[in-house]
């Protein structure tokens, strides 16, 4: 199986085409379109079908702590893109491929692409291999489990670590600036405020990684910093109910013998890419 990470591989894509001009429907979905069937004749001979993770637009991290990614909406708001323009096309073009195109698209009310790479991965068979397309090194700690790789495709290098079981730990640790979520010696606040967080030396990280929580948690609100680190970065505590819908819907998919329109390239004048797509063979999977 091919995961990709469609929100976080498609951004930085677009981010490097923006730069140089407008935002252009046109050439964001033959990006888009193109990225997609490069990895497939890639990975797909290796790893098996292509799986299109996105984030819905509600999630259930969110309603546990308020603060979560919120300081990602301040940076969007202040910055010079059109985030709701952008959005807009992306969420249009995946509309486009869940319709027409030979790609499992799974995206689920109240979960992350974060939440239904971790579930697919930890569902997976002991004999079936999984390659994540992803720059997130949250994904590190999936690593645990046997036959999961990930790939930056944008910078096209391996994401991987030794110890992703300490990798996880220390990342509970030191929390998740991107997303918010502060170091658990520093309060739920700390980077909507602006405050600085309470440092950690790589010396302490290297002595806590031993220990139990209850043992390096010098207060009961440090521990409970931990917990709420845990439960947000630790997909080991994705709720079960979360997990029972993005295997209910990626379950439900059916894309055997699906074939993008001719009308499609037409509309959207994509003439160059109707060979990669209409004219290949009816197997999606065949290079």
């Amino acid at each position: 199986m091919v995961i990709i990470d469609m929100n976080q591989v498609m951004i930085s894509n677009l981010m490097a085409q923006i730069k140089q001009s407008e935002l252009n429907e046109k050439l964001v979905r033959h990006m888009v379109l193109t990225s997609l069937r490069s990895y497939e004749k890639q990975y797909t001979k290796e790893y098996g079908e292509v799986v299109l993770a996105y984030d819905s637009r509600h999630y259930w991290r969110k309603d546990l702590f308020p603060f979560y990614k919120a300081s990602r909406k301040k940076a969007r708001a202040e910055s010079s893109h059109n985030w709701s323009a952008i959005f807009e096309v992306l969420n249009k073009i995946r509309d486009e491929i869940k319709e027409y195109f030979p790609y499992k698209v799974v995206e689920v009310h109240g979960a992350e692409a974060d939440d239904v790479i971790s579930t697919l991965c930890k569902n997976k068979g002991p004999q079936d291999k999984v390659l994540i397309l992803s720059g997130d090194k949250d994904f590190i700690q999936l690593q645990k489990y046997p036959g999961i790789k990930q790939y930056n495709p944008i910078t096209k290098r391996p994401v991987a670590n030794d110890d992703p079981w300490h990798y996880a730990k220390e990342h509970v640790m030191r929390g998740d600036k991107s997303d918010g979520i502060p170091n658990f010696l520093s309060d739920d606040d700390t980077f909507v405020t602006g405050v600085r967080q309470k440092p950690i030396s790589q010396k302490k990280v290297a002595k806590w990684i031993e220990q139990k929580p209850e043992e390096f948690c010098a207060t009961t609100q440090q521990l409970a910093n931990y917990h709420r680190n845990r439960n947000l970065i630790d997909f080991d505590c994705v709720p079960a109910e979360i997990e029972d819908k993005i295997l209910h819907e990626y379950n439900s998919i059916n894309i055997s013998g699906k074939k993008v329109p001719l009308e499609y390239f037409k509309e959207h004048q994509l003439n160059d890419l109707l060979q990669e797509f209409f004219f290949r063979s009816s197997s999606p999977f065949d290079t």
